[in-house]
C-alpha cells in the first residue's frame, strides 16, 4: 500500500533560451543589407533603375528599328502613363496581397500539421 501524502520530487522543466542576442543580430544584418549598397554605389555615380530600363536600353541597342507591340491596359485607358506614385501604389498592393495568401497558406499548413500530429483541435465551423 501507497501513502497517498507521500513527496513529489519537483521536475524542473530547462530554461528556454533567450533569442535575444540572435534577433539583434539578425536585424543589424538586414539593416546592412539594405542600406551599405546605396552607400558603396550612389558615390561611385550608379543609377538604380529597374529591369523594364535595363530591358529597353538593351533592346534599342541590339535592334534600333523595333516597334512596341503592346502598351499597358491602364496607359491605353487613360491616354497617357501612370505617374510613378500610382505605379508604385499599385506595386504595394500586390506585394501586400501575395504577402498575405502566402502567409494564410502557410498558416494552414502549420495548423494542419499540429492537427494531425494530435496537438491542436479541427476547426468549430
Amino acid at each position: 500500500m501507497t501513502d497517498s501524502t507521500s513527496t513529489h520530487t519537483p521536475v524542473h522543466k530547462p530554461e528556454k533560451k533567450s533569442n535575444k542576442g540572435l534577433v539583434i543580430g539578425l536585424l543589424i544584418v538586414a539593416i546592412l543589407i539594405a542600406f551599405v549598397p546605396l552607400f558603396v554605389l550612389a558615390p561611385q555615380g550608379m543609377e538604380f533603375g529597374g529591369s523594364d530600363d535595363k530591358g529597353g536600353q538593351l533592346v534599342e541597342q541590339t535592334d534600333p528599328t523595333y516597334e512596341v507591340w503592346a502598351t499597358p491596359v491602364l496607359e491605353q485607358i487613360l491616354g497617357s502613363e501612370l505617374p510613378g506614385e500610382t505605379e508604385s501604389f499599385l506595386f504595394c498592393v500586390q506585394t501586400g496581397i501575395g504577402v498575405g495568401i502566402v502567409a494564410f497558406v502557410m498558416g494552414r499548413l502549420v495548423e494542419r500539421k499540429k492537427w494531425e500530429d494530435g496537438r491542436g483541435k479541427p476547426d468549430e465551423l
